[in-house]
């Protein structure tokens, strides 16, 4: 069943990068017919973002209130509507409503992930679950590109958006069906297959369930928070801007744009799997649940830096598209883990509001790249990519230095008088 319940999420992840990246894919010719600039599209990729922010810290509660199966089900009803709502929109003002209710109901989607993570898997699996997770982001990034243009080709961007909406309403049927509580929760001893308790995976009988206030009272807390911070805007970099950028680098139209912007999630999808088996195999191989994964972290940054160097100087779209591809696989690697760590310090009630709140910190890094695109690109794309490459090892610093030996959090005890 947990399997099962991942390749679910798995598959709605596909359904959501579809659903987001569809505006994007499609801007050259919707701004043209509604007559938006860069700037229009900053304020929509603003709005998203703030809304997913909003979104992010109010679904981690939802989904520690009304559990997995209703948070994601109300999560996917509401961003299947908020989608197809583009279909409708016929000015800027009411594409920057649209996008901000698709970004405050997608971004139930990966706190609801970690939380389901957290439940059903044991600690050593868990980086692997995520990376499935995220692999099915990046999947839905590859066929994004393609399917719509294609589909956009045929009926045109406003019929093309009812189709991606009506996507998650089918996605809920197999999902209410057979979704089932988890045979053990975060709050229980987290059993391998077969019977067996691993040492690394069996949390202490008192699980500490902080508020988030005294959650952000942790070091450990604000390293998984600044981590998002600085790493996730390399990401959303591409994932908003990736079709524009091929736009105006290389002058390609949609259907050009459906045949290269689907490259680089192939190498975000290799990572998605690498990373977190790597974590796995390295703490099946008894190294602590700490040190794999922030081993795992660097060598992400480190496929990264360079990468996004490089690619700040590529001349041609298929060199371009084959280094980010490789940027993408060098984030996957990384967020994989740093996604896994809420469930690795907090147990209980507590690891959807921390999946929350650094899920918004994130959206805050993102905010200030996105108003910096148009500022920065007017000659080319190089300084955005040299300042992404900049914050990645901040980033990678904000995990060793804060985080500790990521192990379950105990509470403070306050000194005796």
């Amino acid at each position: 069943m947990r399997w099962g319940v991942v390749g679910l999420i798995a598959v709605a992840t596909v359904v959501n990068y579809i659903d987001r990246n569809a505006l994007a894919v499609m801007w050259p010719k919707i701004s043209e017919e509604i007559g938006a600039s860069k700037e229009d599209y900053a304020l929509l990729v603003t709005a998203f973002m703030v809304a997913y922010a909003l979104g992010q810290a109010a679904f981690g509660k939802i989904f520690d209130w009304i559990g997995t199966k209703l948070g994601f089900a109300v999560s996917i009803f509401f961003w299947s509507a908020s989608i197809a709502a583009h279909a409708v929109a016929a000015g800027l003002m009411q594409f920057v409503g649209a996008r901000a209710g698709l970004g405050f109901s997608e971004a139930g989607a990966w706190p609801g992930a970690t939380k389901a993570n957290a439940e059903w898997f044991p600690v050593r699996e868990r980086a692997f679950a995520q990376g499935i997770f995220n692999a099915g982001a990046a999947l839905g990034a590859i066929v994004s590109a393609p399917l719509i243009a294609v589909l956009y080709g045929a009926l045109g961007w406003k019929t093309t958006f009812l189709l991606v909406g009506a996507l998650g309403l089918l996605w809920l049927v197999p999902w209410l069906a057979l979704y089932r509580s988890p045979p053990r929760q975060a709050a229980a001893p987290a059993e391998a297959e077969g019977g067996e308790t691993a040492a690394a995976d069996a949390p202490a009988v008192d699980i500490y369930v902080p508020t988030l206030r005294q959650q952000l009272g942790h070091r450990e807390s604000w390293g998984v928070i600044l981590s998002r911070f600085f790493i996730d805007p390399v990401w959303w970099l591409f994932v908003s801007w990736l079709p524009i950028y091929l736009a105006e680098t290389f002058g390609f139209d949609i259907k050009q744009i459906g045949l290269f912007g689907w490259v680089p999630y192939v190498g975000a999808m290799i990572g998605s799997l690498f990373g977190g088996w790597l974590s796995g195999l390295l703490i099946r191989l008894k190294m602590p649940v700490g040190l794999a994964r922030k081993l795992v972290i660097t060598l992400g940054g480190a496929i990264m830096l360079p990468a996004l160097i490089y690619a700040a100087r590529a001349s041609d779209p298929l060199t371009a598209v084959l280094i980010i591809a490789l940027v993408l696989f060098g984030f996957q690697i990384a967020i994989n883990n740093i996604q896994t760590l809420p469930g690795d310090l907090f147990g209980g009630k507590s690891v959807g509001a921390l999946a929350g709140v650094s899920g918004a910190a994130a959206v805050a890094g993102v905010l200030i790249t996105t108003w910096l695109v148009p500022v920065m690109t007017q000659a080319s794309y190089a300084p955005i990519f040299i300042l992404a490459a900049a914050i990645v090892p901040l980033s990678i610093l904000s995990v060793w230095l804060l985080c500790g030996r990521v192990e379950p959090v105990r509470a403070k005890v306050a000194p005796k008088e």
